[in-house]
């Protein structure tokens, strides 16, 4: 039996065209449904990032408003230079432009769509930390023709 199975195999040089064929067929239908996916999940993330800027941007204005009670704003280029903050991230650091303004939950503005994957941008309108972490939208249902707005 041992001597049967070995002549056999010795006989089979390799894979025929019909099952290389199959092969690669089944690898473009998985490609071609995976790759539109992963597409989503990166703008997704990188929507998520922007936001998670943004909440760090007003974690720092209010570690400053709580050593600098009387200003009325803070814009991101003065928290990073008295080191409140050490990167605005995908926000502007260019002075007022992203703006703090010291009230009762702090709010945060944007002057500039913040671009975030291709086209598709997000401004921040006296945005809230509540605001910012309830925004349900996913990254991917974004227009990039019209910038989507994250207020109170």
């Amino acid at each position: 039996m041992k001597k049967f199975l070995q002549k056999k195999l010795k006989d089979q040089k390799g894979m025929t065209l019909i099952e290389l064929l199959a092969v690669i067929v089944i690898i473009a239908i998985i490609a071609a449904i995976a790759i539109p996916a992963i597409g989503n999940i990166i703008e997704n993330s990188r929507y998520s990032a922007v936001k998670s800027d943004a909440t760090n941007v007003l974690s720092a204005a209010n570690i400053y408003f709580t050593e600098n009670s009387g200003d009325a704003s803070v814009d991101t280029a003065k928290l990073i230079a008295e080191g409140f903050l050490e990167s605005s991230g995908e926000l502007s650091a260019t002075a007022t432009e992203t703006v703090v303004t010291n009230a009762n939950p702090l709010t945060l503005t944007t002057t500039n769509a913040v671009t975030f994957s291709g086209g598709k941008a997000v401004t921040f309108t006296g945005a809230t930390v509540s605001g910012i972490t309830g925004d349900s939208i996913k990254g991917s249902d974004i227009d990039a023709d019209t910038d989507h707005e994250i207020d109170e």
